[in-house]
């Protein structure tokens, strides 16, 4: 019963559509076990580009059945436009499934996202203010709304009341906006109802019978491990588990059934958003990173910030997940340079420490011990081996896998399907 988890070892943005593409051929399901469309992948098939933000990367292969568990949060209408945008484009995606304990992003979890933000001022997290924390924050408080009760308007009814009895004076006497009126979420989240139906399933019933069925199941998670909202640079996180221990609660399955756990690097690292970030470049070696790597968010759009592969977050990465393997993306990037730093430790306070700091302070006051290794100017996106890539290149992965504590076993270099190195099969 081969089950694999795969994730993001760094702040996110590393490559994981690729990556689980990659092994789509060979997956019966690919799951994404949390978060919502504040998360995107870019999956290149071809000549062929798609930017998915809420669906699993699983989509895009016909033999494989994609699924959202209970743990993600879905805004029924990015949904929809998404399912439209890919059946334009000729993707079928009848097959998809989805829980229906999964909850669901209502219109006033958006409005409170926004205006939260934005009183926060200086002080904002920098969330993509598309509801999800909002949504989670009432998941908690037991008075979310899950994608079963769009099949019962009373149970429905009540809860949207329940939600917003709160809200509205929050939203009325601390932001001076118009109260929202139950009545209308009500009516709009009931036009979701049959469309979504046929999607609607026990998806924890059917994910542990293919399990029991020797069927191979990925469990994919959004944003990175430094976002997870537990084990993160709190509070600068997203408001779920992107961690191994994720896939289990956000899909149903037991930890006894995972078989691997794959994370996944970007040979450099990079950050969306407002936080702590000890290897960020302010110089043209960020700009170059920047527009090489094309670094932009699939889902925010902004700007992502740049720096130098970060070892001590990887070896936090790899404990906090028992990973099982790295999958390196993004080598081909760093062509050109003669000299490539990579941080092996942080100084804080005069002191070397070669772990992440357990104190938000001291990670704030962290700053980058480096080692410098040689740089390659050959071209690599047309190695198909490790012996393919230049003597350098080797070396620097070589190099990134043990100060990372786990065997690098796939590398990406060049955003094409094709373009991926194998060193061990995942399966």
């Amino acid at each position: 019963m081969p089950a694999l988890v795969l994730l993001g070892a760094q702040w996110g943005d590393e490559g994981k559509g690729k990556a689980t593409d990659l092994l789509g051929g060979s997956v019966d399901y690919v799951v994404r076990y949390q978060g919502g469309n504040n998360a995107g992948h870019t999956v290149v098939v071809g000549d062929q580009k798609y930017a998915l933000h809420l669906l699993p990367s699983g989509i895009l292969t016909p033999e494989c059945t994609p699924v959202i568990g209970n743990g993600v949060v879905v805004d029924p209408s990015v949904l929809f436009s998404e399912l439209n945008g890919l059946n334009e484009r000729g993707v079928d995606t009848s097959k998809l499934l989805i829980s229906g304990n999964a909850h669901i992003i209502t219109p006033y979890n958006v409005t409170v996202d926004k205006v939260t933000e934005r009183f926060l001022g200086k002080r904002k997290i920098g969330t993509t203010g598309r509801g999800i924390g909002p949504t989670y924050a009432d998941k908690i408080n037991r008075v979310g709304i899950r994608i079963q009760d769009l099949y019962d308007e009373s149970i429905l009814t009540q809860k949207v009341e329940a939600a917003l009895d709160g809200k509205n004076q929050l939203l009325t006497k601390v932001f001076n906006r118009r109260a929202i009126e139950a009545a209308q979420v009500v009516e709009e989240l009931l036009t979701y109802a049959d469309r979504l139906k046929p999607y609607v399933t026990d998806t924890v019933l059917v994910l542990n019978q293919a399990l029991d069925d020797n069927r191979v199941v990925l469990f994919e998670g959004g944003q990175g491990t430094l976002l997870d909202i537990d084990h993160g640079t709190y509070p600068f996180v997203t408001s779920s588990n992107p961690t191994a221990g994720g896939a289990c609660t956000g899909a149903g399955v037991g930890p006894t059934k995972i078989s691997r756990v794959i994370g996944i690097l970007k040979a450099y690292t990079t950050r969306v958003g407002a936080g702590p970030f000890p290897t960020e470049l302010f110089d043209a070696d960020g700009d170059a990173l920047r527009r090489i790597g094309g670094e932009r968010g699939v889902t925010t759009g902004r700007d992502r910030r740049c720096g130098w592969f970060d070892a001590v977050i990887a070896r936090y990465a790899t404990r906090v997940n028992g990973l099982t393997d790295f999958f390196l993306t993004k080598l081909d990037v760093l062509t050109g340079w003669e000299e490539i730093p990579v941080c092996v430790a942080y100084e804080i306070d005069g002191k070397r420490v070669e772990e992440l700091p357990y104190s938000q302070t001291d990670f704030h006051h962290a700053k980058p011990v480096y080692e410098t290794l040689p740089g390659w100017s050959e071209d690599i996106t047309k190695a198909k081996s490790f012996s393919d890539l230049p003597k350098n290149a080797q070396a620097y992965v070589k190099a990134l896998e043990e100060m990372s504590g786990a065997p690098i076993s796939a590398i990406g270099v060049g955003p094409g399907r094709t373009e991926t190195i194998e060193i061990n099969s995942f399966l």
